[in-house]
């Protein structure tokens, strides 16, 4: 399966972005969905994932609060709604989807497949 990425741009802060995650195929079951983010000169981090078909999503503390994710398995399509943007949320933002264990959804290292990147960008 192939993942592409879209949704990123330019906003100020406060604002809202709605990033799209879209599979070439139906993404399995088994399958959990999660965004990362990396800044530059920092290290990739978790942003939060959508476990499996279970409806039930993980957040970093960064964002929680803020970003939801979604699941839409008719489009094969993963949402990330960001509210209340700030500055820090500045990143390029990586989807990836893998049969990951609960344990470690937050690991970037348990997915499989990736997608190119989007940035964002959020101007104070």
């Amino acid at each position: 399966v192939q993942l592409q990425a879209s949704g990123g741009g330019l906003v100020q802060s406060g604002g809202s972005l709605r990033l799209s995650c879209t599979a070439s195929e139906r993404i399995t079951n088994s399958y959990s969905v999660a965004w990362f983010r990396q800044a530059p000169g920092r290290e990739r981090e978790f942003v939060g994932a959508a476990w499996r078909t279970s409806g039930n999503a993980f957040y970093s503390e960064s964002v929680k609060g803020r970003f939801t994710i979604s699941r839409d398995n008719a489009k094969n399509t993963v949402y990330l709604q960001m509210d209340s943007l700030k500055p820090e949320d500045t990143a390029v933002y990586y989807c990836a989807a893998g049969p990951v264990i609960l344990s470690a959804v937050r690991d970037a290292r348990s997915y499989s497949r990736w997608g190119q990147g989007t940035q964002v960008t959020v101007s104070s």
